[in-house]
C-alpha cells in the first residue's frame, strides 16, 4: 500500500519545514515539496507534525511474574502501542532459573510469533548466570540478534543472580 502524506511539518536536526512523504510498503520513498506521485491513500497534514513511529524500549508482555502475568499479550499490548504511535517495543524474555537462553527465547517466540500487529524485539533477562550460560549469550548475540541482557539484584530466590554470579 502507498502512502501519500501531504503538508506535514517536518522536523530534523537541521531543518524545520513543511513537506510530503510518499511511503510504499513500509519503506520511506521521497520526503519532499509538491510530491506528485499516486498513492492508495493520501492524508492531509497540514498543520501536523510527521514524524516515524516510537519505539518503547521497556515492555513486558505475557510474561509471567511472581504468580500473575502481565495484563498484555503480543496482540493486545502492540495493538494499544500502535494506537499510541509506538510502532515497535522490545519485550523482556525471562530465564527460569536452572533453564537455558535458547529455551526461555522459544518460549517468547511461540508467544510472539504471528500474534504481534507491531514490531518487536527482545531483551533477555538472566536469572541464571553459569558457564553454559556465558556461551549462549553470545549465540544469542551471534545468531538470534539479541543484543542486551538484564540482570537482577533483587527478588531473590525468582530473578536475582548473586555477586558472584554476575563478576
Amino acid at each position: 500500500m502507498s502512502v501519500l502524506i501531504k503538508n506535514g511539518r517536518i522536523i530534523n536536526a537541521s531543518e524545520d519545514y513543511i513537506a510530503d512523504v510518499y511511503t510504499e510498503g513500509e519503506k520511506i520513498v521521497a520526503i519532499g515539496k509538491n510530491l506528485n506521485y499516486k498513492a492508495d491513500k493520501v492524508i492531509d497534514a497540514t498543520g501536523k507534525l510527521v514524524f516515524p513511529g516510537g519505539i518503547d524500549p521497556h515492555v513486558h508482555l505475557d510474561m509471567p511474574f511472581m504468580g500473575t502475568y502481565s495484563s498484555d499479550n503480543y496482540e493486545t499490548g502492540t495493538r494499544a502501542a500502535l494506537h499510541g504511535g509506538t510502532t515497535m517495543v522490545i519485550d523482556f524474555i525471562l530465564q527460569k532459573q536452572g533453564d537455558t537462553l535458547h529455551n526461555a527465547l522459544k518460549t517468547w517466540q511461540q508467544k510472539s510469533i504471528g500474534k504481534a500487529i507491531g514490531d518487536y524485539s527482545y531483551h533477555m533477562a538472566i536469572t541464571d548466570f553459569n558457564d553454559h550460560v556465558a556461551k549462549e549469550v553470545v549465540q544469542m548475540i551471534e545468531e538470534e540478534g539479541i543484543s542486551s541482557f538484564k540482570t537482577f539484584m533483587a527478588y531473590k530466590g525468582a530473578l536475582m543472580i548473586d555477586d558472584g554470579q554476575m563478576v
